[in-house]
This record gives C-alpha cells, structure tokens and sequence, in this order.
C-alpha cells in the first residue's frame, strides 16, 4: 500500500479547506509544493492523483476534476462516494434547507432547453411541501399531514440566506444574467445523481448538459456544451451534429476575456449579498413573516423544445 508523504497531504488539505479549486490555483499549489509544474511534468501530477485516490477511497472519497457547465473552466475537487444525499451536506444544512437545494437542483435539471438556470424569483416560490409531497404518496387528499413544521415555516428571509449559503460554498451560483445555476461542487458532487435523473449527456464529453446548445433539429435530442463546441469548431471550421448530420450554426466569441486574479474573478460573499437585495428589490415579497405555504406555487412545468425555438 503506497504510502502518502507530507506533499500528497498538503494537496489534500487545500482542496478540503478551500473548496473546489481552479486548475490554475491547483496546479500553482503543486507547483510550490513539488517544484514541478503540471503543464510539464504531466506524468509526475497524474501520479500525484493516483497515489492519493488510491488512500481516499477507503474512506469512500474522490479526488477528481470537473469543468464548470458556464465557463468551461476547469475544477479540482474532493468528493463524497456515499450515495447518501444529505451525508454530502454533513451536518451544516438542516433538512428543510438540503430539501430547498434539491428543489432548485431538480428544477434546473428538468429544464428541456439546456438553460442550466432558474430565475431568482422562481427559487424564492420553491413550496418545500411538494418534496414531502413527491418524497411520499401516502397522505391525505389535502397534503397536510405528514409535512414537517419545518418545511411550512421555512421564511422567505430563511430561503434567501440558504440562498447566500449555497452560493458561498459553490453548491449554486449565480449566471451572468443574474440566474442561479448550479455550482462546481454540486458538478463534482452529483455526477451520478445527475446521470440517474436522466440529464442528457454532452456528446463531447460526455458530462451532464445542463448548460447546453440543443441540436437545431426538432427530433434530434443531442446537446453540446457551449465550450466543447467551441473545441470542434477551431479544429474543424464547421459543426455538424454526430447523431443526425445537421449543420449547426455556431458564432465564436469576437475576442476572449483577460483572466483576472482568481479573487477578482470569483463573486466575494459582499458581491453575492449585493445582487440578492437587487433581487429583493425586484421581488415585492418581502415580508420575513410569509411563510412558504403562503407563497404561490411555482410553475413547475418546464418550458419545451418546440416553444424554445420559437422564441
């Protein structure tokens, strides 16, 4: 059994006491730690992994890396194996918040259009009763019984600071357009949930397509995220679909952005409590005492294809 050292240790603390970290702040981690610089050294990183992968997993653990569905970059993270959803939590969340976040997730999930979003007033609408509901078809005709008072009261002010919570720790995030998407924990964390939830696969890579382009014909279901068409089309100058043969059009993006410090680039805990009171702004609901059960019900009918393309 290999033995991990001091340096294998090191990499596996930043990653727990960070949080996913992006392959630049990972591979500048094993730069100091190691003196060898991943981009060169290829061989001697992977190694690293290995050796480390091969200690975790008798505590059911993973090392792996994953690209954020938004932007493509790419992430290093530690991940619990167990297939218990609230063990990935631990005991941080409580249950009527870990119930919020599912909903969101799955919200996101359903979405035939590959948007990978949800609005922000569409998250703040969540009823957490309909997970109890869905959850157990053995209730009354009016749903009352078996719902815990946790999940009745759950505020609007409760859902706004999970909301903050969830954002802080990278299970969600927030879009360009100010949407909530999902994070880069919840990606390295619930690939398998994700797969089972039948989430379409990119056909590129292979990972979830929760943010993705749709192939242009109605009857072809294939979907290709946004950076892996990018791939294609600087190899190939044209995109065509590898299931149906249609051409897709594809625009690549006029000039690409100047990478900042990674702490310029990521939204501070301030920046994400700025754009949720822009939100409330937008949101008369702002009565702390309304519980979820007096909110009205979102929505959750999906939009579909055929209405996606007609827009």
């Amino acid at each position: 059994m290999a033995v991990l050292s001091w340096k294998h240790h090191t990499l596996i603390q930043s990653l727990l006491e960070r949080g996913p970290l992006t392959e630049k702040e990972f591979h500048s981690i094993f730069t100091a730690i190691t003196g060898q610089n991943p981009g060169t050294h290829q061989g001697k990183f992977n190694d690293y992994l290995l050796k480390i992968n091969r200690e975790l997993s008798y505590v059911q653990l993973d090392l792996r890396a994953c690209r954020d569905p938004y932007d493509g970059r790419v992430y290093y993270g530690v991940v619990n194996n167990v297939s218990d959803e609230q063990s990935k939590f631990g005991t941080k969340y409580s249950v009527p918040q870990i119930a919020f976040f599912k909903a969101i997730v799955e919200a996101i999930a359903q979405d035939a259009t590959a948007e990978g979003c949800i609005c922000n007033m569409d998250v703040l609408n969540i009823r957490l009763e309909n997970q109890v509901l869905n959850s157990s078809r053995s209730q009354s005709q009016d749903g009352s019984l078996g719902i815990p008072a946790a999940f009745r009261n759950f505020t609007m002010s409760q859902k706004e600071r999970t909301l903050d919570q969830l954002v802080k720790d990278k299970w969600l995030c927030y879009t360009e357009d100010d949407n909530i998407g999902v994070g880069v924990r919840s990606v390295l964390d619930l690939r398998g949930w994700f797969n089972n939830a039948g989430v379409p696969s990119c056909e590129v890579c292979n990972e979830a397509g929760l943010k993705a382009k749709l192939c242009p014909n109605e009857g072809c279901t294939v979907r290709i995220h946004q950076y892996c068409l990018k791939k294609i089309f600087s190899q190939k100058g044209v995109i065509v679909c590898p299931s149906c043969e249609t051409q897709w059009e594809y625009q690549p993006p006029k000039a690409e952005p100047v990478e900042l410090e990674d702490e310029e680039t990521e939204p501070t805990q301030s920046q994400s409590s700025l754009r949720m009171k822009r939100k409330r702004q937008r949101v008369s609901q702002n009565d702390d005492s309304n519980t979820v059960g007096g909110s009205s019900q979102v929505d959750t009918k999906r939009v579909t294809r055929s209405s996606a393309h007609l827009r």
